[in-house]
């Protein structure tokens, strides 16, 4: 057997959110990496950045934008990256936000933003485009980024750890539902990864120090340790893995 072509991609789309820089910019090169087109989504801008990577490896690019907040996003994300480069084979729910006050602070404003990007947004476009797979008989994959706060309740943000624990339970109930239709629905569970998201934890020379000695591998995760993990979960190498939630870690949940 074969195995290296059980990891490519050729002729298949993939739609990034939150691919404008960080782990959505490494996981859609990744994805074209392995052979796909990649429609890459921008919050207020193309990512052009990304877009350049994407095509650098011999693929289309495509970008969309919009806000995930917004109820009527979703549907128009899909039907214009479906415009652009085809049927979208493959989506990776990527987009995210993240409001760190204390939860006897925490606004209802940041609650209901913060679940409208983390949860609502992935569930709308989930449901979107595994309705079109499922109507044109197409296989599938659907990768959501869950996080560590899936596992453990966090520090400050409730709104995020409330987003992201049911964003792993999503991830299963679609899978659920979908594996005899031929969708695998997975996620990833990132560490703590060198991010815009983690700045003021790196920042905290206190909080960084005891971050990383609980790392077994004591260091900060890269975007890149991703590439592995999305490719694996959007190729055919995965066709029986579903409703698995990978942690990439460095070791973080070992300890």
């Amino acid at each position: 057997m074969d195995t290296t072509s059980l990891f490519r991609l050729d002729g298949r789309v993939a739609l990034v959110t939150g691919a404008t820089g960080g782990l959505g910019g490494a996981m859609a090169e990744a994805l074209a990496s392995a052979g796909a087109d990649v429609v890459c989504h921008g919050f207020d801008a193309p990512p052009g950045e990304t877009m350049a990577a994407v095509r650098a490896h011999g693929r289309r690019a495509a970008s969309v934008v919009g806000d995930l907040s917004l109820p009527g996003t979703a549907r128009r994300l899909v039907e214009e990256a479906e415009a652009a480069l085809g049927p979208v084979d493959v989506l990776v729910n990527n987009a995210g936000t993240i409001r760190r006050t204390p939860a006897a602070e925490h606004s209802d404003a940041e609650w209901d933003l913060v679940l409208a990007v983390n949860l609502s947004s992935p569930f709308r476009l989930a449901r979107e485009v595994g309705r079109r797979l499922i109507e044109r008989g197409a296989r599938g994959k659907i990768v959501n980024v869950a996080s560590l706060l899936s596992f453990q309740g966090g520090i400050l943000v409730p709104s995020y750890t409330a987003a992201k624990g049911g964003l792993a339970q999503l991830t299963k109930a679609f899978a659920n539902e979908w594996a005899p239709k031929g969708i695998q629905v997975n996620a990833i569970a990132p560490g703590y990864m060198a991010t815009d998201n983690t700045a003021p934890l790196r920042a905290d020379p206190v909080r960084s120090r005891t971050i990383l000695e609980r790392i077994p591998t004591g260091r900060w995760g890269e975007p890149s340790d991703l590439a592995g993990a999305v490719v694996f979960l959007a190729s055919p190498a995965s066709d029986y893995v579903t409703g698995h939630v990978l942690v990439v870690d460095g070791g973080w949940l070992a300890r």
